[in-house]
């Protein structure tokens, strides 16, 4: 191997300190004058469905499927809090309550939850205000992890494959998120060209795949910041893994690592754009990383396997 290795884990704490300047967002104070929204939150619908999903999930967690369905109900439980901090905040009117949802016999009922709460939060983020769009992406893709943990939950759609970067110039201020997008996207591609000498060939089809995705993904940021004006970044000779890959184990937890790196950045793009079309862009990349690493984490015996909120900083 050429050039000077650079070890994961510093890349990863200077995408840390860069996430950090990137995502230190100010949450604006409820407004109390005029212009004021007396409209009922649109986070609520998402709130009642997280609510009900973890206690429905968790009626679950006593019987053959404990462990899938102790996940789902822990997920689901972060996300009714998180959603409720946010709702809470603004103090919006509560709209009349829905007809609660029938009590699941078996996992399988939360089949049909998830991929609604999925949709619902996907179709959201568009239009909300950064903060907002940010922790309801993470919502969504928390729903598309789950629904990779048991066969009888998904296994769900996967997000949309990357086309051809849009001409023109990005907004000034996603600049910088896309160039830690694009980073994070030369490590992943670089990590699975590391793994296949290690992985049996039962994983052929994971990891070509994922290693295919990711490489378009760097292909699309390159053309996207070059048709801005910017350099885009180039990739390090090597990444050192924070442990080192001898096995099909070790191999699955890095690529894990990888496609975690990768959802924190684009989560952090959809945090400083107010473009629907960039923000549609990075949550299908957010959803495809977070998908792919549930299985790879599942793989290298990490628990939880699916992460309740992929991207946010743990």
């Amino acid at each position: 191997m050429t050039g000077r290795p650079t070890e994961l884990t510093r890349r990863a704490a200077l995408r840390a300190g860069a996430l950090a300047s990137l995502t230190t967002l100010a949450v604006p104070l409820a407004a109390c004058g005029p212009g004021y929204d007396e409209s009922p939150d649109p986070l609520r619908p998402l709130l009642a469905a997280a609510q009900a999903d973890a206690t429905a999930a968790r009626a679950l967690a006593a019987g053959k499927d404990a462990d899938a369905a102790g996940q789902v109900a822990d997920a689901r439980a972060a996300h009714s809090a998180a959603l409720k901090s946010e709702v809470d905040r603004l103090n919006r009117p509560a709209p009349s309550p829905s007809p609660a949802p029938p009590a699941p016999a078996a996992l399988s009922d939360l089949k049909e939850r998830l991929a609604t709460a999925r949709k619902q939060a996907e179709d959201l983020v568009g239009g909300l205000p950064r903060y907002r769009a940010g922790l309801v992406a993470a919502v969504a893709a928390g729903c598309a992890s789950l629904q990779r943990v048991a066969p009888a939950l998904g296994p769900g759609e996967d997000a949309p494959k990357v086309g051809a970067a849009p001409p023109g110039a990005v907004p000034q201020e996603a600049v910088d998120p896309l160039q830690v997008a694009l980073a994070a996207e030369h490590a992943a591609v670089w990590v699975y060209g590391l793994v296949s000498a290690f992985l049996p060939g039962a994983f052929g089809d994971a990891e070509k795949s994922g290693a295919a995705e990711h490489a378009l993904r760097r292909d699309f940021l390159q053309t996207m910041l070059s048709a801005s004006g910017a350099t885009p970044v180039a990739p390090e000779p090597a990444y050192v893994p924070k442990k080192p890959v001898t096995d099909a184990a070790s191999a699955a937890l890095v690529v894990a690592t990888a496609e975690a790196d990768c959802a924190s950045a684009w989560l952090a793009v959809i945090n400083h754009t107010d473009d629907a079309g960039l923000r549609t862009t990075a949550l299908h990349a957010l959803v495809a990383a977070s998908r792919r690493g549930t299985p790879w984490r599942s793989e290298a015996g990490e628990k939880p396997v699916a992460i309740a909120m992929p991207g946010q900083a743990g």
